[in-house]
């Protein structure tokens, strides 16, 4: 598991950019996230030791474990997405609130906005 809302954005981010290549590089990570390199240096090397990520010759991958957990996160935020359009809230609002929200919200609550958006 982890502890900040910024590593689970990188896993997601790393999802995200891997279904349109199979390998992702950390500057990729750094337009997509508006982040330094640096930044993604840094956030790259904790995901790597927590299992998450693994690094080869400059290629940045999810491990099993990692796509698992980007696959739970991005599903939230489509989820999100989707239920807050459907109150009617702009798409680049409802984007961005899905984003921050998908990091707090509880499984059960998670469940039940899922369970309503599927109707």
């Amino acid at each position: 598991m982890i502890e900040n809302e910024s590593g689970e954005d990188y896993l997601e981010a790393i999802l995200r950019l891997s279904s349109k290549k199979p390998d992702v590089h950390s500057v990729e990570i750094s337009r997509e996230l508006g982040v330094s390199k640096p930044a993604v240096t840094k956030a790259v090397r904790l995901l790597t030791q927590k299992g998450y990520v693994k690094v080869e010759k400059n290629h940045i991958f999810l491990t099993e474990e990692g796509k698992a957990y980007a696959e739970a996160v991005y599903e939230r935020h489509l989820t999100l997405t989707s239920f807050l359009k459907k109150l009617g809230v702009t798409s680049n609002t409802a984007e961005s609130d899905a984003c921050r929200i998908e990091h707090i919200l509880s499984d059960e609550t998670f469940e039940a906005v899922k369970r309503f958006v599927e109707k």
